[in-house]
Order: structure tokens, then C-alpha cells, then sequence
């Protein structure tokens, strides 16, 4: 069994990750618990990777996973460019994964996740009961020289806390990239209220074909008290 308090690592992911501005700005900003502060242009981040073989984890296994979730303020992690984040919504292949996120207050369910690069278009797909729920058209370029690196920060929920950590990542970029489209398939889906504005605005992201990072352990309180590991 996996231990629920124990780090883990993830090597050479294929992975993208950007942020929009929504359609329904309320919608947003009305997911976020109180304690927190969305972003005052309420943008939203989404995460589409997947992990092809179980030799790229510590303890994970080959796994696929989409998240989604709203910008914060006033939650920037000390080594990063990009805000931290509220998660809202992740959707993994794994039971394993899903039960190593939902002991730390990670809003976990069911779905299955794939990224395909054709020439310079990059297709992700999510999917819930076999059915398309969110797809990423975006145009990429080859890797290069650069790398990208520092931590990323989200919060949760747990036991009616609000809790937080930081996840170190390096990761080598693509370039050129660009996000050409992002459909959201299932206007009943929960996910739906976080779709992206007409016309598309991005904020940042990037796509890369190898990102290594780590879930962490000892999450922290938002004053940065350090709080018990998951049982």
C-alpha cells in the first residue's frame, strides 16, 4: 500500500499547463472558500499530463491526470512565476493517485487523460465515463535549451482546513507554443463554469514532453505552520 504521508516524485511527464481568463467571471470566484482571494481578473489554470510508464514514479505507477483551478492572491510560492492556486477540480486515471490526494483535501475523481503531438498540433483530451469532456488544441514547437524551473503552490481543504504546499518541478519547455483552442464538451459537467472567455485570452503556460516533480510532504497551515501529515 501506498503510504499516504510519504513524497513522491513523477519523471518525464508529458505535460501542459496554461491559464485563461473565464466566461463567467461570479462563477469563478464564488469556488473559491473564504480565507482565500481569487485573482481580480478571476483567472483559471488547467493541467493536462500524463505519465506513460510505471518506471517515471516513485510509487505512483503510469498514470493520467487533468486539474483544474482558480489564481490566488497573495499566494505566490517563494521560488516561481506563476500564482499559487485553489484546486477546484482532478481527475485521475489511478485509484492509488486518487487515494495519495484525497487523504491531503484534493477535490479527487474519476478520468482518464491523453496528450498527442501530431507535426507542430498538440491534442489533450480529458475524459470522464469515456465521455470528452475538456480538449486543448494547441501549436508546439521542439525543446531546446531552456529550462523552466522553481515550485508551484496550491491550497486545499482538510478537516476544515485550508491547507498548503509547494511542488518543485523542472521542466524543459517547447517553443514555439501557442494555445489555439480550449472546448469544454459537457455543459451539465461541474468543471463547466471554469470554461475560458470567447475570444480566448491565455495568461501564461507552457507545454513540455519532460517534467519531473515531486508531491511534497508537510503541508502547511496558510501562516505557515507546518500541520500533521494525512493519516
Amino acid at each position: 500500500m501506498l503510504d499516504s504521508a510519504a513524497p513522491q516524485l513523477v519523471v518525464n511527464a508529458r505535460l501542459l499547463l496554461f491559464s485563461w481568463l473565464p466566461a463567467d467571471p461570479d462563477a469563478v470566484a464564488a469556488l473559491v472558500p473564504d480565507g482565500l482571494r481569487p485573482r481580480p481578473d478571476r483567472q483559471v489554470f488547467l493541467c493536462q499530463y500524463v505519465v506513460d510508464d510505471e518506471s517515471q514514479t516513485s510509487g505512483f505507477g503510469a498514470y493520467s491526470l487533468t486539474y483544474l483551478g482558480v489564481s490566488l492572491v497573495g499566494m505566490d510560492p517563494p521560488e516561481g512565476d506563476v500564482p499559487g492556486g485553489w484546486w477546484t477540480h482532478y481527475l485521475a486515471s489511478s485509484p492509488r493517485v486518487r487515494e495519495y490526494a484525497a487523504v491531503r483535501g484534493v477535490p479527487v475523481s474519476a478520468g482518464q487523460t491523453s496528450v498527442n503531438v501530431r507535426g507542430e498540433q498538440l491534442t489533450a483530451e480529458t475524459r470522464v465515463d469515456g465521455r470528452p469532456l475538456i480538449r486543448t488544441v494547441a501549436r508546439v514547437g521542439d525543446t531546446g535549451h531552456v529550462i523552466r524551473s522553481g515550485h508551484h503552490r496550491y491550497v486545499t481543504a482538510r478537516d476544515g482546513e485550508l491547507i498548503s504546499a509547494d511542488y518543485p518541478y523542472v521542466a524543459e519547455p517547447v517553443a514555439p507554443f501557442e494555445i489555439e483552442s480550449v472546448e469544454f464538451l459537457v455543459p451539465e459537467h461541474p468543471v463547466y463554469p471554469l470554461r475560458p472567455a470567447n475570444p480566448l485570452t491565455i495568461g501564461w503556460g507552457f507545454y513540455s514532453p519532460r517534467v519531473s516533480f515531486a508531491y511534497p510532504a508537510g503541508p502547511h497551515a496558510l501562516d505557515g505552520t507546518p500541520v500533521a501529515e494525512p493519516a
